[in-house]
């Protein structure tokens, strides 16, 4: 009696997306400058971020992305609003009901408003991500309280991950998820503190690799269990893991990411054999990709073809994992992988696919994996 009674859980369908980054203001225009080659990736001489010059993907200084003449939202959340809407210029849903949930994406947020207003009590309420999801959600008239997704470098593969499970359960029809970071001096002085940045155009996989850049941008995705859209790119699958080796140091082994490839496979109902390339997270640490690569050894996908987007776009920390699924998904439909910039040699103790031109598939799956400080882990898996 309890099987026949049991709800079947929804499928969850990929509907609308939006990148915005210096390479384009609409998810087409990112893949198209990807296929062609190009890096928004250069050195940028700046000191209001970096007292020496640093290499970096960064939109132009006065670049605003909303006009807000009352300035009444700050440069990252006017990023947010310019992508949310970007989405939902193709998404078709209605956001103003009880069916669709606004989920937040970031890993600093406000953050660099400490380096330039006064301490005050206001402030400290003015850099919580909570008052930016807030201003959003009122912004565009979303209905529920958002959700916030901040869990280091793994925050966007979550934040789907925690969307695709909130639609599983039925209490919600559609969900905006939403990414995005600014780069501030408080960022660049962190990652310089522990020798991450790499002094040229970051090389993820390579032998000479040696260290990442950061980059500015922001991501939509707009998901939905409505049957109308079930022709579309499903999100099939994801899991989260932890591997609690060191606040900032990967796992040496891999297997706690390899875990969450594997249950994301288990979720998702497939067999490494069912994956057709892989969306690396790739960081250009020599930490990070030699993890990674055991990762993908131990879950017996070290000959899937694979790309990292991070010679391209540089870290963009919150939104990373948001702006490579959307380009992933783009690939999936066209049938290409796209090159990993700067890769020429394997640089890996077990080497997996790195792809360093655009690579034909026939693919109906991919997974996108991603690893942060603090050792969280998390893998998604979208498909035809």
């Amino acid at each position: 009696m309890s099987g026949a009674s049991e709800k079947a859980i929804p499928d969850v369908y990929v509907v609308a997306d939006n990148i915005i980054s210096p390479l384009g203001k609409t998810s087409a225009d990112n893949f198209s400058a990807l296929k062609a080659g190009e890096t928004a990736v250069k050195q940028h001489s700046n000191a209001a971020i970096a007292n020496q010059p640093i290499f970096a993907s960064l939109f132009d200084k006065d670049e605003d992305f909303y006009q807000d003449p009352n300035k009444k939202y700050t440069r990252f959340e006017r990023l947010l609003i310019a992508s949310v809407d970007g989405a939902l210029q193709d998404g078709g849903i209605t956001i103003g009901n009880e069916e669709t949930v606004l989920i937040l994406s970031s890993t600093k947020g406000n953050i660099g408003l400490l380096e330039t207003e006064d301490k005050t009590p206001e402030l400290n309420d003015r850099i919580s991500l909570s008052t930016s999801a807030k201003l959003i959600a009122a912004h565009f008239g979303f209905k529920n309280q958002p959700v916030i997704i901040s869990n280091a470098c793994i925050s966007g593969v979550l934040a789907i991950i925690t969307g695709m499970r909130l639609l599983r359960t039925g209490q919600y029809e559609n969900a905006v998820i939403v990414g995005a970071d600014v780069i501030s001096k408080f960022i660049v002085s962190g990652f310089q503190s522990f020798q991450a940045l790499s002094k040229e155009v970051c090389k993820p996989f390579d032998q000479s690799r040696d260290g990442l850049n950061l980059g500015e941008g922001a991501g939509t995705v707009i998901l939905s269990t409505r049957k109308e859209y079930d022709q579309n790119i499903k999100v099939l699958g994801g899991s989260v893991s932890n591997d609690a080796n060191h606040i900032s140091g990967p796992s040496r082994t891999g297997e706690e990411l390899a875990f969450a490839i594997n249950n994301a496979l288990k979720d998702a109902g497939k067999q490494a054999a069912d994956i057709g390339f892989i969306s690396a997270h790739g960081t250009a640490t020599v930490f990070n990709d030699e993890m990674e690569a055991n990762a993908i050894t131990i879950a017996g996908l070290q000959n899937v073809p694979l790309n990292s987007l991070k010679g391209n776009y540089g870290h963009t920390l919150g939104a990373a994992g948001l702006i490579e699924s959307i380009i992933s998904i783009q690939s999936l439909k066209q049938g290409v992988v796209l090159p990993t910039y700067g890769y020429q040699a394997n640089g890996v103790t077990n080497a997996v696919n790195v792809c360093s031109s655009n690579t034909e598939v026939n693919a109906d799956n991919f997974i996108k994996t991603a690893s942060g400080f603090g050792g969280c882990n998390a893998a998604v898996i979208f498909g035809r």
